[in-house]
This record gives structure tokens, sequence and C-alpha cells, in this order.
């Protein structure tokens, strides 16, 4: 597994919770697990899609694995009120070695930060039942664009992808899921495009995707300011232009993510 990212402290924690009430509306309305009764979450983290997954399907049972015992607590902590539905285990997504078999997997963010992504997707293969489906989504991060063209956030955004990239991530990782899934043995694949298209005409949505902006770019900043990769300034410049944009009438912010569904 790479290093991550973002990071493992507490706000982090919490970031990753709040997105996923941000983008739930953008990710959820293609998943269905109808008729699954037990899903394999790989990459659970803090159990923040988890927790969506529970709401929309009353009836499903998710086991949640991570690399990370540090995320796995803080899902326990998080989903008390789930637990009876849900079962928690502490393992490199690249080597699964599970008691059962499961009729449905998900994976949400996971896969950017792992350098090598088919390795997980074979590995999920052998815990799953004939028949049973998968959804992913991932970043395809060279598919952002935003007006006006700010010096500041461009620098720190193209730093932030070379960081990833660094670590053995790859923030493109969403373009090449037919690839992978196609690679491993996976049926019925199916891409969608996902993501947001947002300027003036939506101010208030506008204004909530600029700050979730800032919010996940700055969760990358600590450790590249450990690695000297950037300098404090630079994340700076980086918030001033996300803000600027905001306000902008002539704003435009853009972004695509790739969704995928297939079955064994």
């Amino acid at each position: 597994m790479t290093s991550y990212l973002h990071g493992y402290f507490p706000e982090e924690q919490e970031r990753l919770v709040e997105q996923a009430g941000i983008l739930g509306s953008l990710i959820y309305p293609r998943i269905d697990f109808e008729g699954c009764k037990h899903v394999l979450e790989i990459g659970s983290g803090v159990g923040a899609q988890t927790k969506v997954l529970i709401s929309l399907f009353p009836d499903l049972k998710i086991t949640c694995v991570d690399a990370e015992s540090k995320q796995l607590e803080k899902a326990k902590a998080n989903l008390l009120e789930e637990a009876d539905r849900l079962t928690f285990v502490h393992q490199d997504a690249q080597k699964l070695d599970l008691d059962e078999k499961f009729d449905g997997a998900f994976l949400c963010w996971v896969l950017e930060h792992i350098p090598d992504p088919k390795s997980v997707l074979g590995s999920l293969k052998n815990q799953l039942l004939p028949g049973s489906v998968v959804w992913i989504t991932e970043v395809f991060n060279s598919t952002f664009y935003f007006q006006p063209e700010l010096p500041g956030l461009r620098n720190y955004y193209d730093n932030y992808n070379a960081y990833q990239r660094s670590l053995g991530g790859d923030p493109d990782v969403g373009a090449k899921l037919g690839g992978l899934l196609k690679e491993n043995g996976f049926r019925d694949i199916e891409l969608y495009p996902g993501g947001f298209h947002l300027s003036k005409h939506e101010p208030e949505l506008l204004q909530k995707f600029t700050t979730y902006w800032i919010e996940l770019m700055k969760s990358g900043a600590a450790a590249m300011l450990a690695s000297e990769w950037i300098l404090p300034e630079e994340v700076s410049a980086m918030e001033k232009d996300l803000i600027r944009i905001a306000a902008d009438e002539n704003a435009v912010f853009y972004y695509r993510f790739v969704q995928a569904s297939a079955t064994i």
C-alpha cells in the first residue's frame, strides 16, 4: 500500500465524514445493491461511505476492510448504532484472506492510493460469489477545470497530484477502471461519468463546492509541507484563489470522476 496522502489525524477523519455528505448526491444515484445480502467494502476508512450504504440498503450487511487500524477504530465509533450489521477487518486489500465470500463489493476513493490497483481487484474477485456486483467510484483529476485561471490554485493542484504520484498513487485511476476490470476477468463492465459543472448560475452550489475543494486540497498540505514539497505561502495562495472563484461573476468550476459497475 502507498503512504496515504491525506493522513490519519482527527481533522482528516472528520473531513471524510463531511465529504461523504457533500458528495453523496453525486455518488449514489446509480449504485444498486438491491438483492445483495453481504457486501465487501474495500478501504472503508472511518465508515463515512459505509453509513450511507447502510441507510440506502436497510437489509444489507457489510464487511469493512481497511489497512489502517486507526481508521477502523474510528469507523467502529462512528457506526455504533449499526454495529449488528457490520464486521470490521484489518487487512491489506491486495492480500485478502476472509473466511466467507460476498455477493457484492464497494470501493470509493480507494484505488487512487494504491500502486497496483490491479492486484486489489484480483484479490477482491477471489472473495466474491458468482454473479456478484461490484461498484467502484474513482478520481480523474486531470479533468479539473476552472475559470478565472489563477496561478496559486494551478500551482498547488499540480503539486498535489505530483505528490500523490510520488507516493505511488494515481490521481487519474478513474479513467483506467474499464481496462483494470477487464484485465481481472470481470464481466458486464459499465462506465459512468460523475461530477459537477458549476458557475454563477448556481451560486450556492458554487460556494459549497469551492469551500469543499479548499478542505480537500488542504488535507494534503501537512504531508506536502513536511516533505518540503510546497511552502506555506503556496497553501495560502491556493485558498485565496478558490475564494476568488466563488465570488467571480464569470466563474467556471468543473470536475469529473468515474464510476464503474461490473459482475463476475
